[in-house]
């Protein structure tokens, strides 16, 4: 293994580069669906040995040091991201004669984009290096520090955030109930780095320390978890009776309004499906939940839609379901305006309630410098007119029968810390999505994993239903009570799991991860200036 180490340090111009990239690609293994956490390990270590082989000098910083340490690091980001995240390009094949061409920029553009955070991450791992086990600390606070911007810059973007490796398995996500999705990314970049010191440590006790204390983290991250859930009983919310319904409507027929007729049948023959003797169809459902978007239509302007609902619901129950809303234009303003929206229509056919989505995919919902762009000849991949409005703010969806619900449309579920809404406390979250843009590929479980951790940290259930999977209903522990698998049609019937007391995620945020990272900059400045 010393030999191994010490070829990777020396090792320079394109076997360097492709070294950082393939430690990155296999990095994306420790992700789900495949969450193997090993993989990360031999990826992060690797990459510590790539730092290593960044300094020019040993213990003299130059500028040609930081410009190896970028470009090890853009490398190894690009490779990550690439194997992360090449799903992305089922979305250009949806309408493949509009959007085909633009694929490379999805799956070559985007990653080679979100590789300048590994780069930076790398460029300031290496102005705070220090030989032995504290190098390790050196480059998980750089990749934390990285993550986080990743989160929040340029309306944010923390898919597949290293933390994740830890979130996707259930034992070890259980510290995101105290420390949230950032909190672990410290935890898994600390854990999965050390074993780098075993080959190049100088002294036995110096090369064991590191692993020995990620090894201790790991068996203290299990054991808490294992005890958190064996005692964490799920109690069910009384009266509720749910019923979510995955129609698998093919992409490119969802948004085409010469389907309307064919696309309302599917979800109405699919919600009075008997499933059970105990569920011979709508008879004693409470609640039904239908996806994203689910009409090619502005359901509040179809009164044959809504009496259509009113006449399958039961008498008080309801209907939760995505929908596109449109507003009259603002002053000034040419053309309606349109909002990604969840809405709640009662037994009469009347929609009662409605959430718009605030925080919208860019080049999916809208398009950044739009009429720029839109000279081009680009458009959003959601054909909206001019492109969906964001909320001004996310709102509490008020639903008869259920707790207060924080709703997350689509992949507002995916950032840590904003799952619930600016007023009141939820009691449930609700997440509706679309994921057919990207048929059977990794994105699917990797946006419901992301999801069941929200449910982790704030100690809420969360009701998720998507158009072609994963639909499921998660407990406040992220333990999966009900599931329907990716690509199929189907009905899900279920309870609702009570939510708990509360988190201290939910109370205090990122704080405990800020103090995590405060604690170890610390350590690594005493350690900084004693060398």
């Amino acid at each position: 293994m010393n030999n191994l180490a010490h070829r990777i340090i020396l090792a320079w111009g394109w076997r360097r580069l492709a070294l950082a990239f393939g430690a990155g690609a296999l990095g994306a293994l420790a992700m789900p669906p495949f969450g193997i956490l090993p993989a990360l390990m031999v990826s992060l270590t690797l990459a510590v040995w790539l730092l290593d082989g960044s300094a020019a000098d040993v213990g003299r910083m130059s500028r040609a040091t930081l410009g190896h340490a970028a470009l090890a690091g853009w490398f190894f980001g690009f490779g990550y991201f690439v194997a992360g995240l090449w799903w992305l390009g089922s979305a250009f094949l949806v309408e493949a004669d509009q959007f085909a061409w633009l694929m490379p920029l999805g799956v070559v553009g985007l990653p080679a984009v979100l590789a300048v955070y590994t780069a930076l991450a790398f460029v300031l791992a290496r102005i705070i290096w220090t030989p032995g086990p504290m190098r390790i600390v050196s480059l998980a606070l750089a990749l934390t520090a990285t993550e986080w911007l990743r989160s929040v810059l340029f309306t944010g973007f923390p898919w597949n955030e290293f933390g994740m490796a830890l979130g996707g398995h259930l034992w070890l996500a259980q510290a995101a109930s105290w420390m949230g999705l950032h909190g672990l990314t410290l935890l898994a970049t600390l854990i999965c780095a050390a074993p780098a010191t075993i080959a190049t440590g100088a002294s036995g006790r110096e090369r064991w320390a590191a692993p020995a204390a990620a090894l201790a983290a790991l068996v203290l991250l299990a054991g808490f978890g294992g005890l958190r859930l064996a005692t964490g009983a799920t109690a069910m919310a009384p009266n509720v009776s749910l019923r979510i319904v995955q129609p698998n409507v093919p992409q490119d027929d969802k948004f085409r309004p010469e389907n309307r007729d064919a696309i309302m049948s599917r979800y109405l023959s699919l919600s009075d499906r008997a499933t059970s003797p105990d569920h011979p169809g709508m008879a004693k459902v409470t609640h039904l939940i239908w996806p994203e978007s689910a009409f090619p239509f502005i359901l509040a302007r179809d009164p044959t839609a809504l009496a259509q609902i009113a006449q399958m619901l039961p008498k008080g129950a309801v209907l939760v379901t995505g929908a596109v809303r449109s507003a009259e234009p603002l002053p000034g303003e040419r053309g309606r305006r349109y909002f990604n929206a969840v809405q709640v229509v009662a037994d009469d056919g009347t929609i009662v309630d409605s959430s718009d989505k605030a925080h919208l995919v860019p080049f999916g919902e809208y398009l950044p410098f739009n009429d720029a762009l839109t000279a081009l000849g680009l458009r959003q991949f959601v054909n909206a007119p001019g492109g969906f409005e964001a909320g001004v703010r996310r709102k509490m969806l008020a639903v008869p029968g259920l707790p207060p619900v924080a709703p997350l449309i689509c992949y507002e579920a995916i950032f840590p810390g904003e799952a619930k809404p600016e007023q009141g406390d939820p009691g449930v979250l609700l997440n509706l999505t679309n994921d057919a843009w990207f048929g059977l590929t990794p994105g699917p479980y990797q946006h419901f994993a992301q999801a069941r951790l929200r449910a982790i940290e704030e100690g809420l259930p969360l009701i998720r239903a998507a158009n072609d999977g994963i639909s499921a209903v998660v407990d406040p522990y992220g333990r999966i009570i009900g599931a329907l698998p990716l690509g199929v049609d189907g009905v899900l019937d279920s309870r609702l799991p009570a939510r708990l007391a509360g988190t201290p995620f939910s109370s205090y945020g990122n704080l405990l991860a800020l103090l995590m990272f405060s604690f170890s900059s610390i350590l690594l400045t005493i350690r900084l200036q004693r060398n």
